[in-house]
């Protein structure tokens, strides 16, 4: 990683395997002490959630292992941020952190629950456009989704948690049969415990599916790393290439265009409430296409170059 590292500016956010505990219940420490974030540029108060700016693109880095309950400084903070953002300067809006949310394989499946209940809907009213996390050692993309049903005016979530790690690869699906985890599993190492039932569609009642979830695109257990090129304030394209498709000129493992529609998606602004969209939007469309694909737009826009996100477990590299 040095020779990347080395040459190209790195933003981080903590995962679990950060927390190092050390004496007198010392935690982070090594986290703490090697990483500079622009907290205070933001008005945070912690190295664990800042934001930042780049180019068109408004960051979002949050902590899923110090408190995000909505009673709690880091909820405050992601509030006033998220209202002091400009979609007229920074009209994509991208949110990160380690542990995702929505997730398929049995590995930390449905761990951080709690975090999407508490925050969810919070960054789906100021209409955050994608959200990256890692922690699970594999690839996943979602359809556009909101409290678990497919939405096209929610985030696109991506689990980029391939980067490489000495834990191996997860392979196995919760919908496989006999690999949905128990009560027991997947306990977090903050926050409470909040496994649900699904109460809608498919797999209503029940832990888990029995098939690929609707909200999950395309999954895959390979290791490999991710390009953002975001072309205009509205159309950007995500590349998964996997490690071994280096060895192939041109070969791409998953790859769609993220496209916002302001138009259609009326979000929260500032000082503004939440215009919740048209319940008929898209009403005509039988396929997950429209989740992530609409007509491009055609305003310029530059791209956004030499900048590395780096969650734990994951590489995304955005040009």
């Amino acid at each position: 990683m040095e020779p990347l590292t080395s040459r190209v500016p790195m933003m981080v956010i903590e995962g679990n395997h950060e927390i190092e505990p050390q004496a007198e219940g010392e935690t982070f420490a090594s986290y703490k002490a090697r990483f500079a974030v622009p907290s205070q540029e933001c008005n945070s108060n912690s190295s664990f959630y800042y934001s930042f700016n780049a180019s068109g693109i408004h960051f979002i880095m949050l902590g899923a292992y110090v408190d995000y309950n909505k009673t709690g400084m880091q909820y405050a903070w992601l509030k006033q941020d998220l209202a002091n953002v400009d979609r007229e300067v920074t009209p994509w809006l991208v949110a990160a952190w380690h542990s995702p949310w929505y997730n398929s394989y049995s590995s930390h499946y449905q761990e951080f629950e709690c975090m999407r209940q508490e925050m969810e809907e919070l960054l789906y009213g100021f209409g955050v456009d994608i959200v990256f996390s890692g922690h699970v050692h594999a690839y996943e993309r979602m359809n556009r989704v909101y409290k678990y049903s497919l939405d096209p005016c929610g985030p696109v979530y991506i689990t980029v948690g391939d980067g490489g790690n000495i834990e191996e690869i997860d392979t196995d699906f919760a919908d496989d049969p006999g690999k949905c985890p128990g009560p027991s599993d997947n306990q977090p190492e903050y926050g409470g415990v909040c496994h649900i039932n699904f109460t809608s569609g498919p797999a209503k009642g029940n832990f888990c599916w029995d098939k690929q979830p609707e909200w999950s695109a395309f999954r895959e257990s390979s290791f490999g790393h991710g390009i953002l090129e975001v072309l205009n304030s509205t159309n950007a394209l995500w590349t998964w290439h996997r490690n071994q498709d280096a060895y192939t000129d041109n070969a791409v493992g998953d790859q769609i265009y993220i496209v916002r529609q302001p138009e259609i998606c009326h979000f929260k602004k500032r000082n503004q409430t939440i215009n919740s969209p048209l319940s008929s939007i898209n009403a005509n469309c039988n396929t997950h296409a429209y989740c992530m694909y609409f007509l491009c737009g055609e305003t310029n826009f530059n791209l956004v170059k030499g900048i590395l996100v780096l969650l734990l477990f994951s590489m995304m590299h955005i040009i």
